[in-house]
């Protein structure tokens, strides 16, 4: 029981729901940032590189047989240039949000003006002194 009562608590934390929101935004987010690049930008470099295809790129090291049902072996470094042309799009859109969310963050502060200050320790010493020398001089 105490158990289940622990991870009750650890669960309904504010941390853990907010790390599950963002790895489920995380993943949607993903989603539209590889259809951007497979269905938006890899075409147009494509077309600038001369129609290459860069998912099918690849260096073949062991030829296939249908016939004989073998596989073909290759490194597909295509691929490979596609995902980190996503990891790149992916993470300059995490910097541009950051660097936004620091920005606002900053305004907040600038608008909180600091309240006016009220005179030091010394200066109420001081007219406490004065009053009372006013009040001993009557």
């Amino acid at each position: 029981m105490c158990m289940l009562k622990e991870f009750k608590e650890f669960a309904l934390k504010g941390n853990v729901m907010d790390l599950a929101i963002g790895v489920i935004i995380g993943g949607a987010f993903g989603k539209i940032v590889t259809s951007l690049v497979n269905d938006v930008l890899m075409p147009l470099i494509s077309m600038l590189t001369g129609g290459i295809n860069f998912s099918d790129l690849k260096i073949v090291l062991k030829a296939g047989d249908e016939a004989k049902k073998i596989q073909e072996v290759a490194f597909k470094y295509g691929a490979f240039i596609q995902n980190i042309i996503d990891f790149l799009i992916i993470a300059f859109c995490i910097f541009m949000m950051v660097k936004a969310l620091n920005k606002l963050t900053r305004k907040k502060e600038e608008i909180v003006e600091e309240a006016p200050k009220g005179p030091t320790q010394e200066e109420i010493l001081t007219d406490i002194k004065n009053i009372l020398a006013e009040i001993k001089e009557k």
